[in-house]
């Protein structure tokens, strides 16, 4: 085992691990914020495992896509909507967190299971190789799938929006104020009849 390959097995292990543990932080805590944060670092780690695996771009597009676009959009939800309830306890919670272990251990067995079946010899010949993936693949996103690429971005601008408006219709008023009474709440008040007579009064004596 030389140099390089230990370095790629002491980094495989950090990264897993804090893909653990940041998921089951995602999962388990029950501030959402913190849990919004912690799922920052689950993707992350999921770009360094891709970068093990030199997948160059899909590293890149996992940092930019989902940390940068997909968590901060989370974030700036639930930040914009503020919603404070009080805990309650709901009937039968058991039954409910008994089915979610369930699905949970069903899962894990199914994708241990395609780990343990799957074939994972590569073929060291490849037909074509490409020295660059990240030029190759921006080349296609703009020449012959511009289009569905700029609609992606459309999509996802109309969806923070729609967001934003949905959070913050609390703030908008039921009724808007009519035109007098905004200009009668600017003016001052009158004085009195019987003060303003007895001031004269003074003045001319």
């Amino acid at each position: 085992m030389n140099l390089a390959e230990g370095v790629q097995i002491v980094s495989f292990g950090i990264l897993a691990v804090m893909m653990l543990v940041t998921s089951l932080g995602v999962v388990l805590l029950s501030n959402i914020v913190h849990s919004a944060f912690l799922l920052a670092g689950v993707f992350l780690s999921i770009s360094g495992l891709y970068i093990l695996l030199n997948a160059d771009f899909v590293a890149a597009a996992q940092i930019l896509i989902y940390v940068g676009a997909v968590n901060v959009l989370i974030l700036f939800a639930i930040m914009l909507v503020n919603k404070r309830e009080d805990f309650s306890e709901l009937p039968n919670r058991w039954l409910r967190q008994g089915a979610t272990a369930v699905v949970c251990i069903g899962l894990f067995a199914l994708l241990g299971t395609m780990v343990l079946v799957t074939p994972w010899s590569l073929d060291t010949t490849s037909p074509a190789v490409v020295e660059n993936t990240v030029i190759a693949l921006g080349e296609h996103f703009f020449s012959d799938y511009l289009l569905p690429f700029e609609l992606a971005s459309v999509l996802l601008l109309m969806a923070m929006v729609g967001a934003i408006i949905l959070a913050r219709r609390d703030l908008i008023p039921d009724t808007i104020e009519s035109q007098e009474t905004v200009s009668t709440s600017l003016t001052l008040p009158e004085r009195p009849r019987e003060l303003a007579s007895a001031v004269n009064s003074s003045e001319e004596n």
